[in-house]
């Protein structure tokens, strides 16, 4: 009986704690998916600059340094 126990208390504390998070969940309205979605947006671009910035100072050391030889 306590290896049943010990399988089935587990599995029902999940079930129930899987139970109150879906219920504390809700989806989000209109304003807080514009929100969110432009503020990945802003991020997708900010690391698109910060990328760009970067391959641009690299690409002339990486020549200078395998170049000179």
């Amino acid at each position: 009986m306590e290896a049943v126990d010990a399988v089935v208390r587990p599995l029902q504390e999940f079930a129930k704690d899987s139970v109150r998070l879906v219920k504390r969940c809700h989806k989000p309205d209109r304003k807080e998916f514009s929100k969110v979605a432009f503020r990945t947006a802003i991020g997708f671009v900010v690391m698109g600059f910060v990328g760009f910035f970067v391959k641009l100072i690299f690409i002339p050391i990486n020549n200078i340094i395998v170049g000179s030889g």
